[in-house]
């Protein structure tokens, strides 16, 4: 939770209501009385659900004029199941109305991130190999977005493109070759950053692993390119494998010798879980 706790989510939540919102919810304007107060339970309506997300309840609620006071919350990372209680809140109803969609938008996403990563973890369980994200985020909502993937219990890659150097195709084309692209990042980049570089061929391995590389990104290369290129690479060298990675084929990849396994799924291809927020007046 402290990638959340040390982003600044008010505007974030502050966009999500107004494009909901707009200029009033006219349907609650038209249904509730002024003052009126109500109760909100979420309960959760899918067989398996890793709870990420809930944490931003209450926020939502507060900055829709709620007032909202959590008296049942589950845990980040509970995993939950259908007819579960998620959520139990108290506040102004129209308040509550009116952050119903985000709060669960926000909820749903999150959960559904969580509940993929943690079934990829679950797949290479008894291995070394680490499941983590990529920067295939819906825009906007990165931060978010990792911070469900931690609470599924895989790991974060850089957060932004200045959270590290990794040379792909495209930049090794830009530098010439894959020793050139190495050297030009030696000489920019600090030294506290590691320095990986994507290979499709085993050839590219072996060059860079000649000009220095501290990672090696190994691109869709088969289960046996992978076991040669640990072999290269030596136990020093961290390799991480992406593409071709789904749930059948993601623990013979970690056997195969990848430390680190990336899967775009994990935020762009996430379902939005089923749960219900039922609002009653008191």
């Amino acid at each position: 939770m402290e990638l959340l706790r040390q982003a600044d989510l008010s505007e974030l939540i502050k966009r999500a209501l107004a494009e909901d919102v707009g200029q009033g919810d006219i349907t609650t304007a038209a249904t509730v009385a002024p003052g009126a107060m109500g109760r909100a339970r979420i309960t959760v309506k899918e067989p398996r659900m890793i709870l990420a997300g809930g944490i931003l309840i209450e926020p939502v609620m507060r900055q829709a004029n709620a007032e909202p006071r959590i008296s049942t919350l589950a845990p980040e990372g509970a995993e939950l199941k259908a007819g579960d209680m998620l959520a139990e809140i108290d506040g102004k109803l129209a308040g509550l109305l009116i952050g119903e969609r985000t709060a669960l938008n926000f909820v749903q996403l999150l959960s559904g991130i969580a509940t993929t990563t943690r079934t990829f973890v679950d797949a290479v369980k008894g291995t070394h190999a680490r499941i983590i994200d990529t920067r295939k985020t819906h825009p906007g909502l990165r931060v978010v977005e990792k911070y469900a993937v931690r609470v599924g219990g895989g790991h974060n890659h850089r957060l932004g493109l200045d959270g590290g150097v990794l040379i792909k195709e495209n930049h090794i084309a830009a530098a010439g070759t894959v020793t050139k692209a190495i050297e030009g990042a030696r000489r920019l980049a600090p030294h506290t950053l590691k320095i990986e570089i994507e290979c499709e061929t085993l050839a590219q391995v072996e060059e860079a692993l000649k000009a220095g590389a501290d990672a090696i990104l190994l691109d869709n290369m088969t289960l046996d390119n992978i076991s040669k290129a640990r072999a290269l690479a030596g136990p020093k060298v961290q390799l991480e494998v992406s593409g071709g990675v789904s749930l059948e084929t993601v623990r013979a990849i970690a056997e195969a010798g990848a430390d680190l396994i990336s899967v775009g799924a994990l935020t762009h291809s996430a379902r939005f879980l089923d749960i219900s927020m039922r609002i009653d007046a008191v």
